[in-house]
């Protein structure tokens, strides 16, 4: 039994075809910001690849800058079918090759889904991926003179300084590595000697970080060596000087800053995925087909 009975005239079948051939542009459009932001995020990433654990992370920008080309592509043809289709001689050519059309549609539209959901979801991975990148990159901060490794420190070194940051979870993940070259420490010196047969692992290790980790909002000049040695320095406490040194860690910087880049992704997904689905029902009705199941209970019969 029809709960509402709707009738396609010559009229409200033009309007229908009208309606989504502009849908299909505007949809074209948001493919075009959707491909944007995914190369945007992919030129991001690579800026600080060799601070990443592995290469999963690109896996979202690759998958969002395709589904941009796809769907830009996509709506250009349907477009162009919308077209056509107010010219029955024209559409009649499109009827045999929109029942496949109609499939790939419902597998490209769950896809844009998953991807758009995706993008909500990467915020544990990526973590992961940045805090053990961060820790490894660190090691190599003192190998300037290594071939492939000589720019790292200045990778980190402005890192800190853009994202205002320090290490990789705060400032005393230095204290950990030897991030000072062997090239400039005097072993001869009885200080050095100390501190590195003190080391298991013969490493030379002190309480201070590199100048980028400095706070230019500091009343007093940085203290970066002997942080933690309240007696070293005048009127010090470390525990309460929160201004000499950035406290948060360049892990937690990158995780908000590259999750505020993928959430707002994720929202235009979205977006253009409700696009697509309005498109793609359109088709639908055009194309004369039974309703599906939940909109079979509006729409029983139909005059087109």
């Amino acid at each position: 039994m029809a709960v509402m009975k709707i009738k396609f005239n010559q009229k409200k079948r033009v309007k229908l075809a009208q309606g989504l051939w502009l849908m299909n542009w505007f949809s074209v459009f948001a493919g075009i910001v959707v491909f944007s932001m995914g190369l945007f995020l992919k030129i991001e990433l690579r800026k600080r690849s060799e601070m990443m654990d592995n290469s999963e992370s690109h896996f979202v920008p690759n998958s969002i800058i395709l589904v941009g080309l796809l769907a830009c592509a996509s709506n250009v043809l349907t477009g162009k079918i919308c077209y056509d289709s107010l010219d029955p001689a024209k559409f009649e050519k499109w009827k045999f090759f929109l029942k496949f059309y109609l499939i790939i549609c419902v597998i490209f539209n769950v896809s844009i889904f998953l991807i758009g959901l995706l993008c909500f979801l990467m915020r544990g991975s990526l973590d992961s991926t940045l805090a053990e990148g961060l820790k490894n990159s660190m090691k190599f901060y003192r190998d300037t003179d290594t071939p492939g490794r000589c720019f790292m420190k200045k990778t980190i070194d402005m890192l800190q300084i853009e994202f205002k940051c320090c290490g990789n979870n705060g400032y005393k993940d230095w204290f950990e590595l030897q991030w000072i070259s062997n090239r400039y420490l005097d072993f001869g010196s009885k200080e050095v000697k100390d501190r590195i047969k003190s080391n298991v692992d013969g490493k030379y290790l002190v309480d201070s970080v590199p100048f980028s980790c400095c706070n230019p909002s500091s009343p007093r000049p940085c203290i970066q060596y002997q942080v933690s040695n309240n007696s070293a320095h005048y009127s010090y406490d470390y525990q309460t000087e929160e201004l000499n040194l950035w406290t948060r860690g360049c892990r937690e910087a990158l995780l908000s800053y590259y999750s505020g880049i993928m959430i707002s992704m994720g929202v235009v997904v979205i977006f253009v995925w409700l696009l697509e689905m309005l498109v793609m029902i359109g088709l639908y009705i055009k194309m004369h087909f039974n309703f599906p199941f939940f909109l079979s209970f509006f729409w029983t019969k139909r005059d087109i």
